[in-house]
């Protein structure tokens, strides 16, 4: 993609060779290793100092209710507590009706939304880590496709082994309205072939409009640019038309050609949107991604020489999770909630 540089796949890939010993890796590998061992160390760390803080800030407001409550009389309190169990009640039915709206314009677009595919057959290709990676990209696409107006009818297509089960563990998955297949999306859409279109940045054919009729395809391979090119072969292969985003008549991209899945999908929901790819670019790609001369044109826009682009990539989709991982729980037990306002 270019959707796609670093996520693409093709079929009869073999399975990658078993890890190198230390020693024969080269000195990017080595230091990419390292960046990923010092970030595993302090996960744990992180974890249970946000468990803890967590822990304190609903002790610190336990002790300021039961303080604001202490001096008044029974009558007063009794006053107090409706008020607050009205409040929770408002929010509860505020998030229900949300979470309603949200469902019918989710099953909505299964009937009138733009397709879009999610091809995850590759999690051979992948590591565990990356494999990780991508479940964590879907569950961004699903959020964001969830907050739009007018979402798309998304696909997954090739849920098998260890992405299948990946998948499976995100809270709620069961319960999303989203298309999920084993099988590839070539077999699941046999009757409309015509129709699929992969996008690619390889492909030399720009695309200019998304067409209602048309099926599009994201490589979902996390592949740190081990596997350039291969979405392009597969699509040759199985004889269906490629397209790449017109990124290049808007913008001029910096060293790193690489978008997320997530990235791409939100690109496409914006041009369904706005129907406009530049103000689409804009609103998606990071200002790092572009060129010295693009971020100088357009105000808000710098370019750090110095940001490492892995960490950068990894800081931007942890902060992105943050949100979207509670909204891709579809049913949160009503107590929980009561709890949480």
């Amino acid at each position: 993609m270019e959707p796609n540089h670093e996520r693409e796949s093709t079929v009869p890939l073999p399975k990658p060779e078993p890890s190198q010993p230390t020693s024969e890796l080269s000195k990017n590998a080595k230091k990419k290793l390292a960046r990923q061992e010092r970030w595993e160390a302090k996960k744990a760390d992180k974890k249970a100092a946000a468990k803890e803080q967590k822990k304190k800030e609903t002790e610190r407001k336990r002790k300021e209710w039961e303080e604001s409550i202490a001096g008044i009389t029974e009558e007063e309190r009794v006053k107090v507590i409706e008020a607050r169990m009205s409040l929770r009640k408002e929010r509860m039915e505020k998030r229900l009706e949300e979470k309603n709206e949200k469902k019918e314009r989710l099953v909505k677009a299964k009937e009138l939304g733009q397709n879009v595919v999610v091809d995850v057959e590759f999690s051979h290709l992948m590591t565990p880590q990356e494999i990780r990676s991508l479940v964590q990209q879907i569950m961004y696409c699903y959020a964001v496709n969830g907050r739009c107006d007018t979402p798309a009818h998304l696909w997954l297509t090739g849920c098998e082994g260890e992405m299948d089960n990946q998948l499976k563990k995100i809270p709620g998955f069961d319960k999303w309205i989203i298309e999920k297949e084993n099988k590839s999306y070539i077999e699941v859409l046999a009757d409309r072939k015509d129709d699929l279109v992969y996008l690619t940045a390889d492909s030399e054919d720009v695309l200019e409009e998304l067409d209602l009729k048309k099926i599009y395809i994201i490589g979902g391979l996390v592949d740190r640019n081990r596997f350039k090119g291969i979405t392009m072969e597969k699509a040759q292969e199985q004889g269906i038309r490629t397209a790449k985003l017109p990124i290049g008549n808007f913008l001029k991209m910096s060293s790193s050609q690489v978008l997320t899945v997530n990235q791409v999908v939100e690109i496409l929901l914006k041009f369904l949107e706005t129907r406009d790819w530049k103000t689409s670019f804009f609103a998606v790609i990071p200002q790092r991604k572009r060129s010295q001369a693009d971020s100088e044109g357009n105000a808000d826009n710098t370019v750090d020489e110095d940001i490492d682009e892995d960490e950068e990539e990894e800081s931007e989709q942890k902060d992105d999770l943050l949100t979207s991982k509670k909204q891709c729980v579809e049913e949160i037990p009503s107590n929980k909630l009561v709890d949480e306002v």
